[in-house]
C-alpha cells in the first residue's frame, strides 16, 4: 500500500457510529489491514471498546487499549492520541478526535455525526486540513438504506 493518502469522510445521517464503525472495522481487517480508533473523549472510547466486544451476538472485532497490554500485537487499536503503536495504515478518526499527520496511512476515515453543526463544520475544517497536506479526499453520504453513496 504506497502512495497518496486516503482521506475519507463519511457524513453519518440514518445510523449511529455504533452501527457503522464495527462494519467498516470488519472490511478493514478482511483486507489484512490494522486499524487505529482514535476517539475525542476517554468516555467515548470506552463505550467503544464495550461496544465492539458485543455488537453482534454471533461476532466480536478483536482490539484492545493501551492498559490491555501489548498494544503492538492488537489488530484494532483503540485511542484519544495519535499513537499508532500496532503499525497502523487505516486510521479512523471519530467524535471530534484531533488528525494526525497523514504520512504513514493508506486511509484516514473520518466519521461525523451529520445532525451535529459543530460536528459537520470540524469535518469541512478537516477536509481543508487533508487536501492541502495532498491527500486524495472523497466524502460519502450514507442513504436511507445505510449504504453509502460518494458525493466529492
Amino acid at each position: 500500500m504506497s502512495g497518496t493518502t486516503e482521506a475519507l469522510f463519511y457524513h453519518l445521517e440514518h445510523q449511529p457510529l455504533e452501527a457503522v464503525l464495527p462494519q467498516l472495522l470488519e472490511k478493514t481487517l478482511e483486507r489484512g489491514w490494522r486499524a487505529v480508533v482514535q476517539a475525542g473523549t476517554v468516555e467515548r472510547l470506552e463505550v467503544l471498546d464495550q461496544h465492539l466486544w458485543t455488537w453482534r451476538e454471533d461476532s466480536f472485532l478483536p482490539h484492545g487499549r493501551r492498559q490491555d497490554g501489548h498494544p503492538e500485537r492488537q489488530p484494532v487499536y483503540l485511542t484519544t492520541t495519535d499513537e499508532n503503536p500496532n503499525g497502523a495504515t487505516v486510521r479512523f478518526l471519530v467524535d471530534g478526535a484531533e488528525p494526525p499527520d497523514p504520512t504513514g496511512y493508506t486511509r484516514l476515515v473520518v466519521m461525523f455525526d451529520g445532525t451535529d453543526e459543530s460536528a459537520v463544520a470540524a469535518a469541512r475544517g478537516n477536509w481543508k486540513v487533508f487536501k492541502e497536506k495532498g491527500c486524495a479526499v472523497t466524502y460519502w453520504q450514507q442513504g436511507e438504506s445505510g449504504g453509502w453513496v460518494k458525493k466529492a
